[in-house]
């Protein structure tokens, strides 16, 4: 009876029954028969040239292997003590302690002692640097467990080294270096499909959607039942925008698994952001039957709910994130940051169904430290806040309406607000089409449309409480009111309605275009044109303040390709060596010769190379003001020549209302005065106002580039379009070249007011949720 094998099985008391003796001899003679085979054949690590020693070893290993660790360790220990540098008992003990757990730093810093003991006695094996990786990696100590997988391959390269040092490269976001060991990898070994899902994450993680989709179809191919392939395939697709595709892969994933909680979460957000909200909360259902505590599913359930009217459910989901406190010293997730500001604009939208739009304003009811915290998504700590009245059992929810429910010519106003919705969808990577948002937008427009023909006809509107003439941000708030109501998540609200708190230290709009390694792919189109404008002002500098250094600059500048060339060009300054930023103009037509603050380009990198490249828009009340001057100032130019457009529908009257129509929405685009939206809610206003003018939109906005002899690029983003136009008659130029502007049908003309249609939240809403698909079976003709 060996002092290795006093161990205790859970069901009986050692020295109690015979059956309990029985049960421990079987488990003795099983060890000691799975010892002698391996001990035979040495399939164990640093095996000795004495048999006995290695029965001894083995012995512990095979504890190791049934999970007897405490066991192991002792044994390990005591032939320690009689052989104080047998390298195998001291890497078998390091292991031991390395499975016993590392959520207890003892037995982490136990672990290491012992392996760093086998490295200083035997310098030259991998598998012991490989080793004390796995066990540093855990603890967060990635550069030293990259060191040491390091040396581990140039003792002896593996396909499966590499793997794992890719894996804490990827781990570290470091991708492009993680790229290459998944690639060394599977040469080694090409039939690795994990590597091969990995080695596609580390090109999706860059924006390199296409190669990242022909690396999980390849991972697909060495397994077909891969269920993380099939998913990350669906969301890659979903990022590219695909949504059928998509969706299928989705499918799949769920075929093969239909309890597989991230696949039915994220299909559940891609349905979300596609606006098929029945569909999404079938997902978030089934997830939280499967994971009643999914932060995320039971978020995107409450969302839905309200997003369709249904606001007493909704509300308890919201209330469930709510409950889930995170720990002391625990981070909390971006959904419990968000959910108490959605509960919040939930209750007040409740309260609200069924009061005419008109009467009130949003921007003004809400609390201006809420609206402020909650665009700048920050913990809802807010000083003496005095929460929203709870849900009134006398306002109902909102009920399902059936498309044939509506009179024909509502019908026939849907089916249109659907197709001019459709017409401001951008196709390029990253936006995926949202039906929900489409028919919002269009409706916005057609309302937009009626209001500025009303206005120009002399009519007054009602705008929050008080009937008077339309002014532009009325026109504005038309396209705000449906943009907000399509999706509550998001606080499109007004910048300058802020408290002057906030707008005095400033309120930034800020786009990550690359961060590290991470690109925003939405705007990769834009990156070159960017380019170009940022090696025009860096000449301009040097001009100004390194005379001498400039052809030297001009020369690095030439060899400039991508963003990431740019950081040696800034070692050429000292004030500009760790980075620098480059700040556009906007042109006055108000004031010839004067120019606004437009937004500002930062640049900034490390010595491994990894960037941040970013763009943000800088709301002061100063800079309002002058943004709202010269909108001010053309709007009354608009609206006297709309005036004169409703009487005389001259050629050139009609293309001076279309260019003042784009230069406003220029000015909007370059101010971006909305936390959120501001792109869809400008184009849609573009859109009406020149339907208003009796031209209609029939092109739609162009995919990526376009070579024009207006401009050297074309690209697919209208607000970045009208940002990086060097003035307003350049922006006119280039969105006409592609909105093929035509005159209106006059079928137009009959459509129901859309205003008075939907007066309140609750027709909104129920207008949003009704079913699309009549739409389909019926011919819009726009001629």
């Amino acid at each position: 009876d060996s002092s290795f094998l006093h161990f205790h099985e859970s069901d009986c008391d050692i020295g109690g029954s015979s059956s309990c003796e029985s049960m421990l001899s079987l488990n003795t003679e099983k060890i000691l028969s799975q010892a002698k085979l391996l001990a035979e054949q040495k399939r164990f690590p640093f095996a000795t040239d004495n048999d006995n020693t290695n029965e001894e070893l083995a012995i512990a290993y095979v504890l190791i292997g049934n999970g007897l660790y405490d066991e192991a360790i002792r044994h390990f220990s005591t032939m320690l003590q009689e052989e104080p540098d047998l390298v195998s008992a001291i890497y078998g003990r390091g292991i031991a302690y390395g499975k016993k757990g590392l959520h207890e730093m003892k037995n982490a810093e136990l672990a290491l002692f012992e392996l760093s003991r086998v490295i200083s006695l035997e310098p030259d094996h991998p598998e012991v640097f490989e080793q004390r990786a796995e066990i540093l990696s855990p603890l967060g100590r990635i550069s030293e467990a990259l060191s040491d997988l390091t040396k581990a391959i140039q003792l002896q390269p593996s396909a499966r080294l590499y793997r794992h040092r890719a894996t804490l490269y990827f781990i570290s976001e470091d991708y492009a270096t993680a790229h290459e060991d998944f690639q060394r990898s599977l040469e080694l070994n090409r039939n690795q499909p994990i590597a091969m899902l990995y080695k596609g994450l580390t090109f999706f993680h860059r924006g390199l959607l296409k190669e990242a989709i022909e690396s999980f179809k390849e991972a697909l191919k060495q397994k077909a039942d891969f269920i993380d392939a099939y998913k990350s395939l669906g969301q890659a697709y979903r990022e590219l925008g695909n949504f059928d595709a998509a969706t299928e892969s989705f499918q799949k994933a769920l075929l093969l698994n239909q309890n597989h909680v991230q696949t039915l979460q994220l299909k559940g957000m891609m349905l979300y952001h596609h606006g098929s909200l029945d569909e999404a909360l079938k997902n978030f259902k089934r997830c939280l039957q499967l994971e009643p505590y999914n932060e995320v599913c039971q978020y995107m359930k409450g969302l839905s709910h309200v997003a369709m009217g249904q606001f007493y459910e909704g509300i308890k989901a919201q209330t469930k994130v709510m409950l889930n406190d995170p720990l002391p010293g625990q981070k909390a997730s971006p959904e419990y940051l968000k959910v108490k500001y959605l509960r919040e604009y939930s209750r007040y939208l409740h309260a609200h169904l069924d009061t005419p739009l008109t009467e009130y304003n949003t921007d003004i009811d809400l609390p201006g430290n809420f609206k402020d915290h909650w665009a700048k998504n920050l913990p809802f700590l807010i000083e003496n806040y005095e929460e929203q009245p709870g849900l009134q059992p006398h306002i109902k929810d909102v009920l399902f309406q059936n498309f044939e429910s509506y009179k024909p010519d509502v019908q026939e106003l849907i089916c249109v607000a659907d197709h001019l919705g459709s017409m401001m969808q951008y196709e390029t990577p990253g936006f995926l089409p949202n039906k929900r948002i489409h028919r919002a937008m269009g409706l916005a427009t057609l309302e937009v449309m009626q209001a500025v023909q009303r206005t120009w006809a002399n009519s007054k509107v009602r705008m929050n409480g008080k009937t008077r003439l339309m002014q532009w941000r009325d026109m504005f708030d038309i396209a705000v009111k449906w943009r907000r109501i399509a999706d509550p998540d998001q606080p499109v609200l007004w910048l300058d309605q802020m408290p002057a708190r906030s707008l005095s230290r400033g309120f930034n709009n800020h786009i990550n275009l690359i961060r590290g390694q991470v690109i925003n792919m939405r705007y990769l189109e834009y990156f070159e044109k960017i380019l170009h404008f940022i090696k025009d002002r860096i000449l301009v500098y040097h001009g100004a303040n390194n005379p001498k250094g400039l052809l030297e600059v001009r020369e690095a500048l030439e060899k400039v390709h991508k963003v990431e060339d740019l950081l040696p060009i800034m070692k050429f300054n000292s004030k500009t060596r760790d980075g620098f930023t480059v700040n556009t103009k906007v042109p006055s037509l108000k004031d010839q010769g004067k120019e606004y603050d437009g937004f500002t380009i930062t640049i900034t990198g490390d010595k491994v190379g990894n960037i941040l490249f970013s763009i943000e828009t800088q709301t002061t009340e100063e800079r309002t003001q002058l943004y709202h001057a010269e909108i001010d100032a053309l709007y009354k130019d608009l609206t006297a020549k709309g005036k004169i457009l409703i009487l005389s529908a001259e050629l050139g009257e009609v293309d001076a209302v279309c260019n003042l129509i784009l230069s406003l929405v220029y000015y909007f685009y370059n101010l971006m005065p909305l936390s959120r939206g501001s792109s869809v809610i400008a184009y849609s206003v573009i859109m009406g106002a020149l339907m208003a003018s009796g031209k209609e939109v029939s092109g739609k906005i162009p995919k990526g580039k376009a070579s024009i002899k207006i401009s050297k690029y074309i690209s697919s983003l209208v607000d970045f379009e009208a940002m990086t136009a060097p003035g307003s008659e350049a922006f006119s130029k280039i969105a006409r070249s592609w909105m093929n502007l035509k005159s209106i049908s006059p079928s137009y003309k009959s459509l129901p007011s859309v205003s008075e249609t939907f007066p309140t939240l609750r027709t909104m809403i129920e207008v949003l949720n009704t079913d699309s698909s009549h739409c389909l079976k019926k011919t819009i003709v726009v001629v």
